[in-house]
């Protein structure tokens, strides 16, 4: 069955989506934090502060804050250690001007950082399938 709907002339637009504030434990900021980690420059040391004003410059209805992404970068860091049995390659440390976080420049980075995000996303992707089965409860 499908509504018979009038088009109103003047009707405002009511696809105004609120802001997101990013949480720890969420897919959706793994994803997209995941996703910016994936495109820093290797082997270079980069601070994690720029990494959240980079973040809320790409989505601006988004809102991220530092604890956020250090425990995205946590997390990977820890899958690192479980897939290579070292944190060597992916180093967050305390640095001159705040944390920073520095990925090894080699081979294995970049197709690992795809596998973490393509694993996310089937994370993203089951939560809006459970979503919509079941009438917008959150599993």
């Amino acid at each position: 069955m499908s509504l018979s709907l009038s088009d109103v002339p003047g009707l405002p637009d009511a696809d105004l989506r609120p802001p997101t504030v990013a949480e720890s434990g969420d897919p959706f900021t793994a994803l997209r934090v995941a996703h910016l980690l994936a495109r820093i420059e290797r082997g270079t040391a980069v601070r994690l502060r720029d990494v959240v004003d980079q973040l809320n410059a790409e989505y601006l209805d988004w809102s991220f804050l530092r604890p956020v992404v250090v425990s995205v970068a946590v997390q990977l860091q820890a899958n690192w250690a479980a897939d290579f049995r070292t944190t060597a390659g992916f180093d967050l440390a305390e640095g001159a001007h705040g944390e920073e976080i520095t990925i090894e420049d080699s081979p294995r980075a970049g197709p690992w950082l795809i596998r973490q995000v393509e694993r996310i996303a089937a994370e993203c992707r089951d939560r809006l399938r459970a979503f919509a089965r079941d009438e917008g409860a959150i599993a």
